[in-house]
């Protein structure tokens, strides 16, 4: 495919800089029975047509009235949409300091004047192939990248839905006390990046419900403490099936799965933990989760009022909850209700939006711009 392409030598373009119009009239003659060309007479325009048809190779003259060959190869290198395009300098300069300089600027080449035609059309028919070689793989490594989350995306979904497969929850819940971890996350410090990962992993939390028995999860009533043993067995669960793949992203999720249901004053489990010792990424999901379960209608009870939900969160506060979570969340309240009223109407609709889209904002959709 490659091969093919570079023979269609017309699908390229080249920008030939030179504020001689007798040397642009040449490199034309040369250049144009094979590629596209366009002409500049000056830097300041070469960087104009650059930015509007961004060539796939630039031959700049060095020695130019106002921006030298020098200030525009410059000005291209700190254009991130720009800085990828070959420039070969065509000048009379000889060899030494100013060949030099040009190529610490960033030129692949120096062709001198004046010029001989078949040099010209080799070392430009090289540059073209080696950048467009270059300009297939980039594309096919993003194709690869955009392939690998999208299976990665895909096996998250999954799991939390395999977590709730036999509960009554929604895969709504999952996702909207995600979007209330990737809040109370970035309210409290932590980076877009690592924010993002928590909204990926926290749907993974109830993972291990998996291993629970339907008359379990299904019980239209409070469990009773046999019961409860059993269902506490959820968060070791989980933890062995996420922590089997050792990367960053499955790693949190089998910390958040393990830890989600330890408390601030020790009396959670599997382990007990207490304070600190308990993982950051499992407190701030612990108050995404208590706060979406108690605003949810459930078999055993009713949905209770946000208001009533702030205050028992706000109530745990050194109990259940970090306090500096519980602070953090209370003062994030308007985006809270902002993101519970996105989800929960598109859980009255019966809709899902494309989950790449929602790890990939900071805010719902609908609330984006006022975020």
């Amino acid at each position: 495919m490659t091969s093919e392409l570079i023979n269609k030598s017309s699908a390229f373009n080249i920008l030939v800089v030179d504020d001689e119009p007798a040397n642009i009239d040449i490199l034309l003659g040369v250049l144009s029975p094979h590629y596209k060309v366009k002409v500049a007479p000056s830097g300041a325009l070469a960087l104009k047509i650059a930015q509007q048809y961004v060539p796939d190779l630039i031959l700049l003259d060095i020695m130019m009235p106002g921006l030298s060959g020098f200030d525009v190869i410059k000005a291209l290198k700190s254009n991130p949409a720009l800085n990828n395009i070959p420039v070969i300098f065509v000048t009379a300069l000889g060899q030494g300091e100013d060949e030099e300089k040009g190529f610490e600027l960033g030129a692949v080449d120096y062709i001198t004047k004046p010029i001989s035609p078949p040099l010209v059309l080799a070392r430009v028919k090289t540059h073209i192939t080696l950048a467009h070689q270059m300009k297939m793989t980039e594309l096919e490594v993003k194709k690869r990248t955009a392939e690998l989350q999208k299976s990665q995306q895909s096996a998250i979904s999954m799991l939390a839905a395999a977590g709730h497969y036999n509960d009554t929850d929604t895969g709504h819940h999952i996702w909207r006390m995600a979007a209330y971890s990737l809040k109370l996350a970035m309210a409290f410090g932590w980076s877009v990046e690592q924010a993002l990962l928590l909204a990926q992993a926290a749907p993974m939390h109830d993972t291990g419900k998996i291993g629970i028995p339907d008359s379990i999860l299904k019980a239209p009533r409070r469990l009773d403490e046999k019961e409860m043993s059993i269902m506490r067995t959820h968060a070791v669960i989980g933890h062995q099936i996420l922590s089997q793949s050792d990367t960053p992203l499955f790693r949190l999720a089998s910390e958040i799965s393990h830890c989600h249901h330890e408390k601030w004053n020790g009396t959670g489990y599997p382990q007990g933990l207490k304070e600190t010792d308990i993982p950051e990424s499992a407190r701030i999901v612990a108050i995404a989760d208590v706060f979406d379960a108690l605003t949810m209608n459930r078999p055993y009870k009713k949905a209770w009022s946000d208001e009533d939900a702030f205050n028992f969160i706000e109530s745990e506060s050194g109990k259940h909850f970090d306090p500096s979570l519980v602070a953090c969340f209370l003062s994030i309240k308007a985006q809270i209700l902002d993101t519970k009223a996105y989800w929960n109407a598109l859980e009255k609709k019966k809709e899902m939006p494309c989950i790449d889209e929602f790890l990939h904002t900071s805010a719902p959709p609908s609330n984006r711009e006022n975020a």
